[in-house]
Parts: C-alpha cells; structure tokens; sequence
C-alpha cells in the first residue's frame, strides 16, 4: 500500500511554528493549489486548499524561510483524525503530514529577504539569508 501526496502550491497564510511538551517543532500552514480546469461557475473556487503539517527540521525550515504567497512543493502522506467539537458534533480532519517542503520560488524584493511578520518563535539569532543569498535548492 501507498500513501504519499506530492503537491505544488502557494501559502495562504503564514505558518505556525509551535513546540510540543516534548520539544518538538511542528508548524502547520495551508496551501492553494490551481485546478487543471477552470470551473463553469463563477462561484466555484479555481483551487483546491489543503492544511500540512512538519516537524522539526522541515517546520523549522517552513517557519524561517516561507511566508505567505511563496510557492512551495510538499512531499509527504495523508493523515485523518477525528475528533469531537465544542458543540458535541463529530469531526473528521485530513491534513498532510509533510516529510519535504521546498521553496520554488525568491522571496518578494518588498519583503527584503525575509519574513515581515514578528519573529517571537524564532531565536534572535537566527537570521534569514538577503534575497541576493537566498538559494531554496541548495543543501541544507
């Protein structure tokens, strides 16, 4: 049996990097992705959306480099879970569990380089490349 999802999107918002008890790092993030057809109805979304999650290495990668807009390729499996609301209504949630995630495109010249939102879950250390540095293919 197989389960591997391979998808080519853009971020429809920022990631979410957060720390599990544990010491983990998981991020979680959405992306867009372009139907092959254009659909008939004007009401109709030309995308489909799909939440992932990474852990580690690869959430740390997603939270210092990709911000929304940014395109990226995701590697990875589905993963359903379920679970039960606040209302007492049953709920199912399918979301990919992503093992690679790669940026394919630069950083915007406006967002010199970097992310422009607040860098509290990162270490101030830590300093994203300029967008003249910035080379999402090469080895990390």
């Amino acid at each position: 049996m197989v389960n591997r999802v391979v998808l080519i999107g853009r971020l429809t918002r920022d990631p979410e990097l957060r720390t599990t008890s544990t010491g983990k790092s998981v991020v979680s993030f959405s992306i867009a992705v372009n139907k092959r057809i254009k659909p008939q109805n004007a009401n109709e979304p030309d995308a489909d959306f799909f939440r992932i999650k990474a852990w580690n290495q690869t959430a740390e990668y997603v939270s210092n480099y990709l911000t929304k807009g940014r395109l990226v390729a995701v590697d990875g499996r589905l993963e359903t879970s379920k679970y039960t609301d606040n209302t007492g209504n049953n709920r199912e949630v399918v979301e990919i569990v992503a093992d690679n995630v790669h940026g394919l495109d630069r950083p915007r010249d406006d967002d010199g380089g970097g992310s422009s939102r607040p860098s509290a879950a990162k270490p101030s250390t830590t300093v994203a490349p300029s967008a003249d540095e910035y080379d999402p293919f090469a080895d990390n």
